[in-house]
């Protein structure tokens, strides 16, 4: 039996690599090497001939992510295992069998809903804005992969607590006006393509016998995000079988939104009782300050199905925490920390800004163009869908049948320089944009032939990474919500905008929505390898009043923020951690809460005969120095410190309300007080 391939796994992870049969779930945390782990298990399975390389079907959610399984099988000696999305896996069936079981054409495939949709509202005559349509497309999507029928969108809509972006019995009308008008012209979209595969399986038993003679073995990535659409195709493929293996993670369970359920993943020892669980907890991204943060941050979840991860790097920089007073000012404090990384000699593609809402971006694009920092945002438009990116590949193709055999790059250099690559970056904007496309295209060229390669090479390249969406890295500070960053990591990582309204969003209500905001901000830490800074805007606009608070998620965890640079007042001020309730562990927002340490409801645990004393002490003071007690301690002040019994200056200082001056007048005595009673 081979055994190299095991070779370099950790203990967790050559068990999966040995768990070749059966129902395996493998609860894999951020960046434990969870590809790493069935990318082996697959090619042990090949190699040891527990199983045929042409019988496993690896699936995943992103045509990236697949290319990246095939590349990894590649090396490993099991280049015929398939890897896909599952859109990828069902088409490719679909369109074999509709032939042989429905005859004629098989309908063609529509990359957006927008066009038929477009179509839909002036049959209902309505006037759409686009940002209007793409939401009520999402909310059909949403409604198609949950098996929701437009006739029973209005009624689950409510049911589910969707707050679509109209009316929802206009979207349930759009809705049916989509489907008819899809199916009139004979197109399908991504979903009727998963719905259309299992429909065939299920009424033409030769189609699901031929289908599952060839995969017999399944393996399902990122399986946290599975919806209920992609699990009735799964379930389908496996016709009652149990040699499936699912990786994920339920601490980065973000898309519910879509229609995404964890429940297949956290209930997966429940649908199959002999399953195999394996968990992942080993990080190999982040330092331990960064784990730690994420670690705290995920342990108020109420999930029980929560991950701790154990650093396996060493020590790094604290997280930073840092307030400003308004958005203009938190963008500027960003591009200032990364011109100080750059200046260390971070690589600027290894430095990213994260945010809530794409809405975000705009003033970080602003900040970053105003210091001369180069930036790509990532999740607008595909990278090859671009059109200066179509023009140069064609151009670069064009060139390819008669090469002058010129060295690659400078070749690449000529032909894109006809099409808009300078020497050096125009200002901003859309024509910065561009100029980033093409100069990442020259850099792979650069990059290319250093190892030897040709343009014909080049060029193969380019249109194998075209069709596995897998974009050259493009030189700049990547600007990402903090949904597109899934996946994704970087040495250095900015969360900004950490607001409460933000971070968790307004319109986040039920526990359970809350809940998914808590782990969008966990796969934000976790993003970062060895730098994380977060930061909030006490408001908006400069001159605004100061009246936003950090998000609730931060609560009790920074304790007091990282030492910062000195920076103008104006610009930023410090912050002190924010408060929670030592009892119930909410945010205390009221003064006087905070003064306590608990909220007003919960129970009081003082002393009560030290609060007669210290009441007592405190009219004699205040009679002495002819002053109001109040003056001297509020009752408030008074209880926290019956509550919390100090014995110490420091303690007495960790009070509000209790400062410098106080503890030079009255600690002492206080503290005398404190220790009758405790004594």
């Amino acid at each position: 039996m081979n055994t190299d391939v095991l070779d370099g796994l950790d203990p967790e992870q050559r068990e999966v690599a040995e768990a070749v049969r059966g129902p395996v779930c493998v609860l894999a945390g951020a960046g434990t090497g969870k590809t790493r782990a069935i990318t082996h298990r697959i090619a042990h399975a090949v190699r040891s001939g527990a199983v045929e390389a042409s019988s496993v079907l690896a699936v995943t959610f992103t045509t990236r992510a697949a290319g990246e399984l095939r590349q990894r099988l590649r090396a490993l000696g099991a280049p015929a295992v398939q890897a896909r999305t599952f859109h990828a896996a069902a088409l490719r069936q679909l369109t074999y069998f509709w032939p042989r079981v429905i005859g004629g054409e098989a309908p063609s495939v529509i990359e957006s809903k927008l066009p038929v949709l477009g179509e839909a509202y002036r049959q209902v005559r309505k006037n759409p804005d686009r940002s209007e349509m793409r939401d009520v497309a999402a909310e059909i999507e949403w409604a198609k992969v949950t098996q929701i029928g437009p006739e029973d969108y209005v009624t689950a809509a409510a049911k589910s607590s969707r707050t679509p972006p109209i009316p929802a019995e206009d979207v349930g009308r759009l809705y049916e006006a989509y489907e008819r008008i899809r199916r009139e012209r004979h197109l399908i979209d991504f979903e009727t393509i998963l719905e259309l595969t299992a429909a065939v399986m299920t009424e033409h038993q030769e189609v699901a016998a031929q289908i599952r003679q060839q995969y017999r073995y399944f393996v399902v990535d990122e399986y946290q995000d599975v919806n209920p659409l992609q699990k009735l195709l799964l379930d389908t493929w496996l016709g009652g079988r149990d040699d499936l293996c699912v990786v994920g993670d339920p601490n980065q369970t973000i898309y519910s939104f879509t229609g995404a359920s964890p429940r297949y993943l956290t209930g997966f020892s429940v649908e199959y009782p002999n399953a195999a669980v394996i968990k992942l907890v080993r990080d190999y991204r982040s330092t331990p300050q960064v784990v730690d943060l994420a670690n705290l941050v995920i342990a108020k979840s109420r999930s029980p199905h929560r991950l701790e991860l154990i650093a396996q790097r060493p020590e790094g920089p604290r997280p930073v925490f840092t307030d400003y007073d308004d958005e203009p000012a938190e963008a500027a404090g960003a591009a200032r920390q990364i011109r100080k990384l750059l200046d260390k000699g971070v690589d600027s593609r290894e430095i990213a800004i994260l945010f809530r809402t794409n809405s975000q971006s705009e003033a970080y694009e602003e900040a970053l163009t105003k210091a001369g920092i180069p930036y790509v945002v990532r999740g607008a438009e595909r990278f090859f869908e671009r059109p200066e990116v179509r023009q140069a590949v064609v151009l670069l193709r064009g060139a390819a049948r008669s090469s002058s055999g010129t060295p690659l790059a400078a070749e690449v250099h000529d032909i894109l320089g006809g099409v808009g690559l300078t020497a050096t970056p125009p200002g901003g904007g859309k024509a910065r944009e561009k100029w980033e496309s093409l100069k990442a295209l020259a850099d792979l060229a650069e990059d290319m032939a250093a190892e030897g390669a040709d343009l014909s090479g080049y060029v193969t390249e380019l249109e194998r990474r075209a069709a596995e969406q897998h974009a050259p890295p493009v030189e700049g500070v990547t600007l990402a919500s903090l949904h597109a960053a899934k996946g994704l990591e970087w040495d250095a990582v900015f969360l900004v905008g950490l607001t409460d309204g933000m971070v968790p969003i307004i319109y986040a209500e039920t526990p359970e929505q809350q809940e998914e905001e808590r782990r969008l901000l966990y796969v934000g830490i976790t993003r970062a390898r060895e730098h994380l800074m977060l930061s909030w805007a006490l408001s908006r606009a400069p001159g605004g009043r100061k009246s936003r608070r950090p998000s609730r998620f931060l609560d009790g965890l920074t304790g007091r923020p990282a030492p910062r640079p000195r920076t103008p007042v104006a610009e930023r001020s410090q912050v002190a951690a924010p408060v929670s309730c030592r009892i119930c562990a909410k945010t205390l927002v009221r003064a006087a809460e905070q003064k306590l340490g608990r909220c007003a409801t919960c129970p009081a645990d003082y002393d009560e005969a030290l609060l007669e004393s210290l009441k007592s002490w405190r009219t004699a003071t205040a009679k002495e120095a002819k002053v109001p007690p109040y003056v001297v301690f509020t009752d408030v002040t008074l209880q926290a410190i019956a509550e919390r019994m100090p014995t110490t200056e420091q303690e007495l200082l960790s009070i509000a309300g209790i400062g410098r001056v106080k503890l030079d007048k009255y600690g002492e005595a206080v503290l005398a007080l404190c220790r009758d009673v405790q004594s």
